[in-house]
């Protein structure tokens, strides 16, 4: 996420990690190249100027300039004005008493705002609601289809009256429908335009009015810069609207839309997309996404997605085993394919502190191949052979090899890499009385630091 911006700024900081004292001029120079990183990330011109005239105020200041660790000083002024930049609005959807909850999904034609929908029941779902969507877009062709086929694949009911074409209408009609039936959230996927006109406007007013919203959420392509923003900007003045939605942010290499929105357009960002999976969707948190940019890595979305794929009853079998030292060849195939189903390699490895610059290290990143190709190689193994590594000897893993279209040598690192983890994972459970292998628990979160010892 935001690469680009994230590598310039981790290189600014570590331009100074060898100083013992701040000087004025050697502040200077840093926000000479913190301005330049961040106009070239498209953030608008007036939010660099106002970020940088912060961050030197705070700079100058004489205990900073004669503290005895001025780099991580300068870090911490800069993480604290960026959180700044996103103010003090949490993420997700606000608290409301209203049944059903009415979302009016917004935004220009192209920007996803058809699959966002789809991504939102889904999220919605996840938190144990019940929505229903119904689609506003009569005018684009299989604009109402499409949102089916989305509707069917989050497993989520859709409102389609049949020849009802009016848009205000078929949103009065999925009002009623929702209150007979039980829904508790109605998501309306309104019209869009390539561009903002009068005639969309009147509509999606009328559509507010007979609707009466709790949550009007501009959908955004991040990969339009500032286009985005000034399009936010008229949706707001124009309809009104209480968040934004930020999709495509993982192709976005300059990422200054997320940083100028909330300046510019005075709305908090709610949501951000960060992938096609309808799954890919998740409550923008200021402080995960500033410490990801910064290279602090994110733990505790780290812990989230680790908790919706782990079995809390598997995982305390497996540490159980580990502790006696019973970690098999089966269980480390197990444990590859949570971390598939944890998302891209690349993703979780950017949410590791202190990884996020080692995705790309020489010119490669994270080869999710590889990840099958360990599978294959123990898939090729006969159950006893998985249960005990041990009696694989030369012509086992010749046969290993040819089974699983690898090379012998593949085969000698992965088990290498097998005993080095089996090792690793008896020293630690002998050392520790803790659980070392059990996803933390929802309503008690553990401390990030206590997973990582």
């Amino acid at each position: 996420m935001f690469d680009a911006l994230s590598n310039r700024l981790q290189d600014v900081f570590q331009s100074i990690k060898g100083e013992t004292r701040l000087t004025e001029a050697t502040v200077e120079n840093v926000l000479r190249e913190i301005r330049l990183a961040l106009l070239e990330a498209d953030v608008n011109f007036k939010v660099v100027k106002a970020f940088v005239d912060r961050v030197r105020d705070r700079a100058m200041d004489q205990a900073v300039l004669k503290s005895l660790t001025p780099s991580q000083q300068v870090i911490k002024i800069v993480r604290d004005e960026l959180l700044a930049l996103f103010g003090d609005a949490k993420g997700g959807l606000k608290e409301t008493s209203a049944r059903p909850r009415v979302i009016l999904m917004l935004g220009l034609q192209g920007s996803g705002k058809t699959t966002t929908t789809g991504k939102l029941a889904k999220w919605l779902v996840k938190q144990g609601r019940h929505p229903i969507v119904v689609s506003t877009d009569v005018r684009r062709p299989a604009a109402i289809q499409q949102l089916a086929i989305v509707a069917q694949q989050a497993g989520v009911r859709v409102h389609d009256p049949v020849g009802n074409m009016d848009p205000v209408a078929r949103t009065k009609s999925a009002l009623a429908e929702a209150k007979a039936v039980g829904n508790d959230v109605v998501i309306v996927d309104t019209a869009g335009r390539l561009h903002i006109d009068d005639e969309l406007m009147k509509e999606l007013v009328a559509i507010r009015e007979i609707a009466g919203p709790t949550d009007l959420l501009y959908v955004a392509d991040a990969m339009t810069g500032q286009d985005a923003i000034k399009s936010a900007g008229e949706f707001n003045a124009q309809v009104g609207i209480t968040g934004v939605v930020l999709t495509k942010i993982d192709g976005d290499a300059r990422g200054g839309a997320a940083l100028s929105v909330v300046s510019v357009v005075g709305v908090p960002i709610a949501f951000v997309g960060s992938g096609e999976k309808l799954e890919d969707l998740e409550p923008f948190h200021a402080d995960r996404f500033v410490s990801r940019m910064l290279g602090m890595g994110d733990v505790l979305s780290l812990i989230e997605k680790a908790e919706e794929v782990i079995d809390q009853g598997a995982a305390e079998k497996l540490e159980a085993k580990i502790r006696k030292g019973g970690f098999t060849l089966e269980d480390f195939r197990d444990q590859l394919r949570m971390l598939k189903r944890m998302g891209p390699l690349e993703k979780i490895m950017g949410m590791l502190p202190g990884m996020g610059g080692m995705k790309e290290l020489a010119g490669q990143k994270p080869d999710e191949k590889q990840l099958g190709r360990i599978e294959a190689i123990i898939n090729s193994m006969t159950p006893a052979e998985r249960k005990s590594a041990d009696i694989l000897d030369g012509s086992r893993r010749k046969r290993i090899a040819k089974g699983s279209g690898t090379t012998v040598e593949d085969v000698n690192r992965v088990l290498k890499q097998f005993v080095e983890m089996q090792r690793m994972l008896k020293m630690v459970g002998q050392m520790t009385g803790e659980p070392i292998a059990a996803a933390p628990k929802k309503k008690k979160r553990k401390s990030p630091f206590s997973l990582m010892r």
